[in-house]
């Protein structure tokens, strides 16, 4: 019994493995081909699911284990359409031999639509071989409402690019979309910020859109162009939405009432005049900083506005009692506030004369602000009248603190330069020399013409006139710069040490200055003529780069580092210089931008159409130059007062000045 269990056990095993065996070794039937692989774009299709999002164009490619018999392919391939029971327009290619075949709509499927892919028994291969058949099933992608082109005035208003320039009264903007729109309520799908009333005018077919302005845009504006995502096609696709920013050109009519040149130049005076008048600080009279810093008083910037109030009053703007007491009341706070060594801070509480600090390290004396001030109080002390007792008792205030200036110890332990700063808790931690050929050239001026603890010729010489970039030589725009940076630098370094210094037939071994001044005007204003940067607004009668607040904040502008910033001031307080150039300039800041630009102290600080930027700021350094340099255009007052005192020529005659007026 287990003899004969054993045989039939053996027997079993052996015949379940030669059938094993034999299914394995079973070659493929000679009559049936396969699918190898079939893909909608890149993306593989299963039996069973359906591939969404497929494109309505999509291309389909089958991969075969033999070539196809492609007069089969009509009846052996469909797609329908699952929902209407509709076959599709199918073209057939054949490639790799006849094994890969390519199928692409003839019209691009229905949107949002599943089809099924039918790969049908009739389907064969060249050598007559059969297939089983397979079904696959995919959806298209939903509708999508595109725009094909936006126009504005003819230029690409889809480039990656801001347009500028675009006329301020002859806007048109032209859509074109790949679909029909749902052509209601258009007025709330088409806007800009600011808003412009827009003409909507659509297409018989509703695929392209034309807008016109209604009314004037403002000009040199930043407008945001916006279609709302909310718009659909007329089937119902959605809009992705769309928003582009365009500036607008410049308004050329006058926007002020008529002033004769002389009326313009005291109308800009006279407010120019009021930042310092009505807007100084009320307990020390001193100059804030700038629109809005509250306590922040500057010492520059004050001094720039002691110039400023000696004007007034020449031109009576106010009474000369005011004027002097008020530079009393100035005095008595430098009397007062904190000095290092004799020399005030950049920044100051109005209130209680404590230093603000400018920076971290920079909590101390600022030598260059102080110069500022001293060449401004020396100025004044020169227009007082000693016989009146007042003014006398002003007059010795003044001498006090300009005695107890000691411009000496910051050649730092006997060095031949002057130091920029210096601070008890930090000492020289800013380490800042003062170098030409920047805005200073008067701090080595005013150190050199004290008494008590004046600087030696050595300094100036070894010191200031002593840098990489002190001579200069070459021409930019065919126009020669004796001395400093490449195109002149900012334009402030004309005016701040000429405040009082004047520049007419002022020589040294290194430049004569009025043709530095004059020249270096002349190419800021050239570059701006030329604009190279090819920013909106620049023109001959728009130039002027200097330091003052930009779109991002505040900065350095000049002929290397230009943004796009004008600022008023710079044009304006080269005057003395370019006296035709500056008056044209404000005549075109005053009657064409004066609507944007003017306000209640005068012009505001700078303006950028290329950003559609306009600052309604004041700064007190920018405000105080703009208004002495005028007057020693029409004038010369401050220049003869400065140049009227002693110490002074005593200055010159150290370091080797020589002017053919004094």
């Amino acid at each position: 019994m287990s003899r004969t269990f054993f045989i039939l056990f053996i027997s079993a095993v052996l015949l379940f493995f030669s059938g094993c065996k034999k299914e394995k070794e079973e070659p493929p039937n000679p009559n049936k081909f396969q699918l190898s692989e079939i893909k909608a774009g890149n993306r593989s299709l299963s039996q069973g699911t359906t591939l969404q999002d497929v494109d309505v164009n999509s291309a389909f490619y089958l991969s075969f284990s033999e070539a196809l018999d492609s007069l089969s392919l009509r009846e052996g391939v469909i797609i329908e359409n699952e929902s209407a029971s509709q076959t599709a327009n199918i073209d057939f290619k054949l490639e790799n031999k006849g094994q890969n075949l390519v199928i692409r709509p003839a019209e691009s499927f229905q949107w949002f639509t599943t089809y099924s892919l039918s790969i049908t028994s009739k389907l064969k291969a060249a050598s007559g071989a059969s297939f089983d058949g397979a079904n696959f099933s995919f959806k298209t992608e939903n509708g999508q409402l595109k725009l094909i082109s936006a126009l504005i005035n003819g230029a690409a208003l889809t480039d990656n690019t801001v347009l500028k320039d675009i006329p301020y009264d002859s806007l048109q903007i032209e859509l074109v979309f790949n679909e029909p729109i749902e052509a209601t309520d258009l007025i709330s799908k088409f806007k800009t910020i600011p808003p412009v009333d827009l003409h909507i005018n659509i297409s018989d077919d509703n695929t392209t859109v034309t807008l016109k302005n209604i009314d004037p845009l403002d000009y040199y504006r930043q407008y945001i162009f916006i279609i709302s995502a909310t718009l659909n096609s007329a089937s119902g696709f959605d809009f992705a939405g769309f928003d582009k920013k365009f500036i607008t050109g410049l308004n050329p009519t006058v926007k002020m009432p008529p002033l004769s040149d002389e009326e313009l130049l005291d109308k800009v005076q006279q407010q120019t005049f009021r930042y310092f008048w009505d807007y100084a600080h009320p307990v020390s009279g001193m100059a804030r900083e700038r629109f809005g810093s509250g306590e922040t008083v500057t010492t520059g910037g004050s001094g720039f506005g002691v110039m400023a109030i000696i004007s007034a009053i020449d031109r009576g703007f106010i009474s000369r009692d005011a004027g002097v007491e008020r530079l009393m009341t100035i005095t008595d706070f430098l009397t007062t506030a904190d000095r290092f060594h004799g020399v005030w801070p950049h920044w100051m509480n109005g209130s209680n004369g404590s230093v603000i600090p400018f920076s971290g390290n920079d909590n101390g004396g600022d030598l260059v602000e102080t110069s500022f001030m001293a060449a401004a109080l020396l100025s004044a002390r020169q227009y007082l009248n000693p016989a009146n007792n007042t003014e006398l008792f002003l007059i010795s205030k003044i001498n006090e603190l300009l005695e107890t200036i000691e411009w000496d110890w910051y050649t730092r332990n006997g060095q031949n330069v002057l130091y920029w700063h210096w601070s008890p808790s930090v000492g020289w931690a800013m380490n800042m020399q003062i170098k030409g050929y920047n805005e200073a050239l008067i701090t080595y001026f005013m150190a050199a013409a004290s008494d008590q603890h004046g600087i030696s010729a050595d300094v100036y010489h070894n010191g200031w006139a002593n840098s990489s970039h002190f001579i200069n030589g070459k021409q930019f725009y065919g126009i020669e710069l004796p001395l400093g940076f490449d195109y002149g630098g900012p334009l402030f370094f004309a005016h701040y040490s000429f405040l009082g210094l004047d520049p007419r037939g002022l020589s040294d071994n290194y430049a004569n200055y009025w043709t530095q001044n004059l020249n270096h005007s002349l190419i800021n204003r050239q570059h701006c003529v030329e604009n190279p940067g090819n920013f909106m607004a620049y023109s001959a009668e728009c130039w002027g780069l200097t330091a003052s607040d930009d779109p991002d904040g505040y900065a350095v502008h000049e002929p290397t580092r230009d943004n796009g910033t004008i600022t008023p001031t710079a044009a304006l307080s080269s005057m003395p210089y370019t006296p035709e150039e500056s008056m044209e300039a404000l005549r075109h800041f005053y009657f064409i931008l004066g609507d944007k630009l003017w306000g209640e102290y005068g012009f505001y600080d700078a303006f950028n159409p290329d950003k559609g930027w306009w600052t309604n700021s004041y700064l007190a350094i920018d405000q105080g130059t703009t208004m002495v340099m005028i007057e020693n255009h029409r004038s010369g007052l401050l220049w003869e007062l400065f140049m009227s005192a002693p110490e002074t020529q005593n200055a010159m005659d150290k370091l080797g000045f020589s002017s053919r007026k004094y």
